[in-house]
């Protein structure tokens, strides 16, 4: 079997950058991701084994039982490898060698909403405190990204923060791409867009409403965080949400692994609608494979021969002859008395990938087999995800 070696420009490694749409949809303390429905399962109300509203990393024990799924494991020895999550005053005091370490699956991300009226001191705001200098970062963009000015100060007034892990738009947030969407008994009362791509979410609908071209908050496209400050009513319909009040931009998102597991009867009527397209960076490697004049014209299938595979041998008193079977003879002709003039000819399937020992690493599949003569010369471009 011949092997072949890649030269320098038969390989190509490029970076292909995508941005998959990411949509959340919160009524009623439920998140629906993207419009999927959730299907339950024979042992769970949600098949993929993670709470309604999660997106599970691996998609590992689906529709599995509680005593019978997939878990990660290691055995300690002296390389001394463990799970984050075990102390290393535990793994050296309470593991003995040989013994088992065990973690467990499913890991699973969704978005969350943190809510900080006036009276939660600064101290307390556990995850607005630490966006402090990346909000600091992002003013020369736009005087609402800086922690405190004269559009406010997020350390003392009424500040409503999303979360979006990373696993939901890759590298960052597309810029001009973040829009929300404010619902009351179904009908649209308010609408953020990032029409300016600088952060700013400026409220663009219903048009003429109360708000209308006003700043509501801004985001952070590459953490991840959607902050709003807006505190003009959207209605005049009071409801409970964190505070009995209008329809305000501080409480979109209401329900959103928020704790507020149980809304009230009023905040039912409410909905809330988070569309996004994310940016990521996939690095692909392209390979071209080279089946050129002359080379590969041989095969060792049994149905290359015409007749019997093995060499015909002779001997006698002064020479020991091998004659090799004839090769079958599959020229094409359109003409059905006339033997054809005799080609080499093969059909290429598959193409093999091996590492530099020679050790089989991938098959790359043509869907039609492709004719090989000694005339002519193909190249097969493979395509590689890394």
């Amino acid at each position: 079997m011949p092997f072949f070696k890649f030269g320098e420009d038969d390989l190509f490694v490029n970076t292909i950058e995508a941005y998959p749409e990411y949509k959340f949809y919160i009524q009623s303390a439920s998140i629906y991701v993207d419009d999927k429905p959730t299907i339950s399962g024979s042992y769970s109300d949600n098949i993929i084994g993670v709470p309604k509203g999660f997106l599970s990393l691996y998609e590992y024990n689906i529709n599995r039982q509680s005593n019978n799924v997939i878990y990660p494991f290691l055995t300690k020895d002296g390389h001394r490898n463990t799970f984050k999550k075990i102390k290393r005053i535990n793994y050296q005091a309470k593991e003995l060698h040989g013994n088992t370490i065990t973690s467990s699956y499913n890991m699973s991300a969704s978005i969350s909403r943190f809510y900080y009226s006036s009276a939660v001191a600064e101290k307390n705001r556990t995850y607005l405190k630490p966006l402090k200098n990346a909000l600091r970062h992002y003013s020369y963009l736009s005087p609402h990204y800086q922690y405190s000015s004269s559009f406010g100060d997020k350390a003392t007034q009424n500040v409503n923060l999303l979360t979006i892990p990373s696993i939901f738009f890759g590298s960052s947030i597309k810029k001009g791409t973040v829009r929300l969407r404010y619902y009351h008994t179904g009908s649209l009362i308010g609408e953020l867009k990032d029409l300016n791509e600088d952060g700013e979410l400026i409220q663009t609908g219903p048009v003429g409403s109360i708000g209308s071209g006003s700043v509501a908050g801004s985001v952070l496209y590459n953490e991840g965080f959607v902050i709003l400050t807006g505190s003009w009513s959207l209605n005049h319909e009071t409801i409970a949400y964190d505070a009995s009040d209008k329809s305000k931009w501080i409480y979109f998102g209401y329900g959103a692994n928020d704790t507020n597991t149980i809304p009230s009867l009023t905040a039912l009527s409410s909905s809330f609608l988070l569309e996004y397209s994310g940016s990521t960076h996939i690095q692909t490697m392209t390979m071209l494979a080279h089946a050129k004049y002359g080379d590969l014209n041989h095969s060792n299938n049994p149905t290359f021969y015409s007749g019997s595979e093995s060499f015909q041998i002779s001997t006698g008193s002064y020479a020991y002859i091998e004659t090799p079977p004839a090769i079958k003879n599959i020229t094409y002709s359109q003409f059905e008395d006339e033997i054809p003039k005799f080609k080499k000819t093969v059909y290429i399937s598959k193409v093999g990938i091996y590492d530099k020992d020679k050790n089989l690493i991938g098959i790359a599949k043509v869907s039609t087999p492709v004719r090989k003569t000694e005339d002519h010369d193909y190249t097969f471009k493979l395509k590689l995800d890394i």
